[in-house]
């Protein structure tokens, strides 16, 4: 259809149009942002800590009025409710370092006066001079310190510098049990060296390390040994085994009234439980049950009221990352070490491989 304007000629219809109009390069508006999401996830997170807490407390059994930021406390067995306490203390591994989780337990005993008695679970194969020593020395002094007795219970292997630390029971009779199916005794020092010279000749490698005198770099796997420098080690040697021997026979009495018989058994050889026994390394064969009737005994606690405890680390998010991040640096450390001449407690071959 047609509308006739006022000048009476006919013109075609237009559908208006609405037009937009934006201010000129203006910026969008950005999302309305608020706080009730991170605030729900919050408390979230603490809902889910909390509830962890619980079922820990459930599930392990975990005594949180003797828990610190070290170690947990967990029943173990016999009396739950009782006062006194037999302590576990594990000592697992290979030693490396002194300052560590086993050293953390011997604290943690220091500290809780209704520990009586301690009971010392060692699988070891042994490991450094220095961190085998470092344990030694805080058992014995927890041991004089709190007048409590310290029974061992050995389990697969407790072998060179776990045999070392075993003798913190001192002179107490019938101390140290051994399960039927222990490994103990290689009792020696050894320094690892690989000569690698031959290697890296055929690489093409020269070693040129600058040094401020010719025994500074001595035990280079990349260099041949001199008789100088195994001279040297061997009397480093010699010197650590004297004060090996020296432990044995504080915490083995029959060994200082016959020191012959302690040389025929300190040949680096490992020993089954019964030849332990015969050539009298340890006192009794037995479980850790044993041992820790026998803590018990010595003691002179009643066996129906007495709690016996072991030690865990933390569990927390927290600590697992501590953990991997400790753990990161100890790889870093290792390789660090196989270049490092160093004396151990160590038991053969096959236990310092598995670092390589």
């Amino acid at each position: 259809m047609s509308q006739v304007p006022p000048s009476g000629e006919p013109q075609a219809y237009v559908t208006p149009q609405v037009i937009e109009h934006r201010a000129p390069n203006a910026p969008p508006r950005p999302a309305k942002r608020g706080w009730g999401g991170v605030i729900i996830g919050l408390m979230l997170l603490v809902m889910a800590v909390g509830l962890g807490i619980v079922i820990g407390m459930v599930v392990g059994n975990i005594d949180m009025a003797a828990t610190d930021s070290h170690v947990d406390e967990r029943y173990h067995s016999l009396s739950r409710f009782a006062s006194d306490k037999v302590a576990i203390i594990d000592l697992e591994g290979t030693i490396l370092e002194g300052d560590g989780f086993v050293k953390k337990q011997i604290d943690r005993v220091k500290s809780d006066k209704s520990v009586k008695a301690v009971v010392l679970r060692v699988n070891s194969p042994g490991g450094t001079v220095t961190g085998s020593d470092f344990m030694y020395h805080h058992l014995v002094k927890l041991r004089e310190e709190r007048k409590i007795p310290i029974v061992v219970s050995m389990g697969s292997v407790a072998a060179s510098g776990g045999y070392y630390v075993s003798m913190c029971v001192g002179d107490e009779p019938n101390s140290i049990y051994a399960e039927p199916t222990t490994w103990t005794g290689s009792i020696g020092v050894v320094i690892p060296h690989y000569d690698m010279s031959g290697l890296t000749e055929k690489l093409g490698v020269t070693e040129d390390s600058i040094k401020s005198h010719r025994l500074k770099q001595m035990g280079s796997p990349f260099k041949e040994m001199t008789e100088e420098e195994r001279k040297i080690f061997q009397g480093l040697v010699d010197d650590s085994f004297g004060g090996f021997k020296a432990i044995i026979k504080s915490g083995r009495p029959a060994f200082r009234e016959h020191p012959e018989n302690l040389d025929k058994v300190a040949t680096g050889q490992v020993f089954t439980t019964s030849q332990a026994l015969a050539a009298g390394l340890v006192d009794k064969q037995g479980f850790i049950e044993d041992a820790i009737d026998r803590a018990i005994e010595i003691a002179k606690l009643d066996k129906d009221d007495v709690k016996v405890v072991r030690y865990r680390k933390p569990g927390g998010l927290f600590d697992v990352l501590l953990d991997a991040k400790v753990a990161q640096r100890s790889d870093l450390a290792a390789l660090f070490d196989l270049t490092t001449p160093r004396a151990y407690y160590l038991f053969s071959w096959p236990t310092i491989a598995k670092f390589e």
